[in-house]
C-alpha cells in the first residue's frame, strides 16, 4: 500500500487566526506529530520553509513565511506537556529554534526509539514506516524547492504524509520501549537532543575536534579555541555559513603561524566571502592578543590519534561495549561512540557523552580498562 492511497486533506495555513483555532483543540497531555520543510541557502542556519503537523487524525500545512509562529506555538508545545514526535529531529530542531527556543516541553524521536527497541542505529522514516505500519512513502520531493510559493500540489501531497504516520509509529514504539524497560533511557536522550539543538552558542570547546592541534602546545591550542569561537559567534550574528568566515585549514595555519602585519593576514585570507574589513580588523586582533592564564587553563586538551597502550585500551573498551550492546540489544554506537572512548582513554575524564544511564551500565565495564 502505498501512502498517496490514503493522505487526507490538510489545509494550508497562512493566517494567524487560522493557526490558532487549528491548535485550539490541543490540550495538556497530547500527542502532536511534527515536521519540517527547510532550506540551506548560503546561511548559518536553516530557513524555516514549512511546517507539518498532526494531532487527532487532522493535518495542516503551514506557512512559516507567511504566519509569525513564535506565539502561537510556545503556549501549545512548550508551556504545556504535549508530546512531540518527531523523526531524526536535530535538523528540525535547530531549523524550530527562533520559534521555539528550547524545542518542545517533551520530544519523542522516533529514530532514537527504533534504535532502542532492536530497529537498528539511524533507521529512515520510510523505512520505519514500512516495517511498522506496511505503507510506501514516496521520496520524490526529497530535494524540492520548499521556499517557492505556491507549493505543488506534490509537495503538499509528500509534507502531509510525513507527518500522516507518526501517531501509529509513535504508539508501536512506545510500547515496545516499555517492554523493554527503555523508556526512560530514550526520554534521557531525546532530552539530551534537545539541549544539543538549543545551545545558542555552539561548541564551548570546538578545538577538541581538531586532531592535527594535539600536538601543539596549550596555548597555541587555546588561540585556537579563540579563534573558532570567533568563528561560530560571528557565523550567527551575520547568518552566514563558518566556513565563508574562515576554512578549518585556514583557522589552523593562522594560528599555527600568526602573521605579524595586517597586509600577510589580509594575503594569507584573499577570496574568503564573508570576511569583510570589521571582521578582518576582529579576527587579526583576536590573533595577536595575549592569552592569560583563565583562557588556557578554561581550554580542553586536543586529543590526538591513539597509539600504544591507549590503543590498546580503545579496542578493549570496544569490545566491552560490543558485548554488552548484544546483551542490551541496541546498537553499539548509541550505547557508546567510539570517539567517547577515545576522549576518555585519553584524557581519564569520564565524557559527558556518556552521563546519565550510560554512566549506569557503562563504568563499571571500562574504568578498569584505562591504561595504568
Amino acid at each position: 500500500m502505498t501512502s498517496s492511497d490514503v493522505a487526507p486533506d490538510a489545509p494550508w495555513i497562512e493566517r494567524r487566526e487560522a493557526l490558532d483555532a487549528w491548535l485550539a483543540p490541543i490540550g495538556p497531555h497530547a500527542i502532536v506529530g511534527l515536521d519540517t520543510e527547510f532550506m540551506r541557502r548560503n546561511t548559518f542556519y536553516p530557513q524555516l520553509a514549512l511546517l507539518q503537523l498532526a494531532h487527532d487524525e487532522r493535518y495542516a500545512l503551514i506557512d512559516p513565511l507567511a504566519v509569525p509562529l513564535r506565539e502561537a506555538l510556545e503556549p501549545v508545545f512548550a508551556a504545556q506537556p504535549v508530546v512531540t514526535v518527531m523523526h531524526s529531529a536535530g535538523e528540525d530542531l535547530e531549523a524550530l529554534a527562533p520559534n521555539l527556543p528550547d524545542g518542545p516541553h517533551t520530544l519523542f524521536d522516533t529514530q532514537i526509539a527504533a534504535a532502542f527497541v532492536g530497529m537498528g542505529l539511524g533507521i529512515s522514516y520510510r523505512a520505519l514506516v514500512a516495517e511498522l505500519v506496511g505503507a510506501e512513502l514516496d521520496k520524490g520531493e526529497t530535494r524540492s524547492d520548499w521556499l517557492q510559493r505556491p507549493l505543488t500540489d506534490s509537495q503538499k501531497l509528500y509534507a502531509t504524509l510525513d507527518v500522516v504516520h507518526l501517531h501509529p509509529v509513535h504508539a508501536i514504539l512506545a510500547e515496545r520501549l516499555a517492554e523493554r524497560g527503555r523508556t526512560a533511557w530514550h526520554a534521557e536522550d531525546c532530552a539530551r537532543m534537545k539541549r544539543r539543538a538549543s545551545h545558542r552558542e555552539g561548541d564551548p570547546q570546538p578545538q577538541r575536534g581538531f586532531k592535527a592541534a594535539s600536538e601543539w602546545p596549550r596555548e597555541k591550542q587555546a588561540l585556537l579555541r579563540r579563534v573558532l569561537r570567533w568563528r561560530e559567534v560571528t557565523a550567527r550574528e551575520l547568518d552566514k555559513p563558518r566556513s565563508w568566515l574562515l576554512e578549518d585549514v585556514q583557522a589552523l595555519d593562522l594560528v599555527g603561524n600568526v602573521p605579524d602585519a595586517p597586509a600577510r593576514f589580509d594575503e594569507r585570507t584573499r577570496g574568503t566571502r564573508a570576511l569583510r574589513s570589521a571582521q578582518r580588523q576582529e579576527l587579526f586582533e583576536l590573533l595577536r592578543r595575549p592569552l592569560d592564564a583563565e583562557e588556557i587553563e578554561a581550554t580542553a586538551p586536543v586529543v590526538g590519534h591513539p597509539v600504544g597502550d591507549a590503543k590498546r585500551a580503545i579496542n578493549e573498551m570496544r569490545s566491552a561495549v560490543d558485548t554488552l550492546a548484544v546483551q542490551l540489544d541496541i546498537p553499539p554506537g548509541l550505547l557508546c561512540a567510539r570517539r567517547s572512548m577515545e576522549e576518555y582513554v585519553m584524557t581519564g575524564t569520564w565524557p559527558e557523552a556518556l552521563e546519565g544511564w550510560r554512566r549506569g551500565v557503562l563504568h563499571e565495564r571500562l574504568a578498569p580498562l584505562l591504561p595504568g
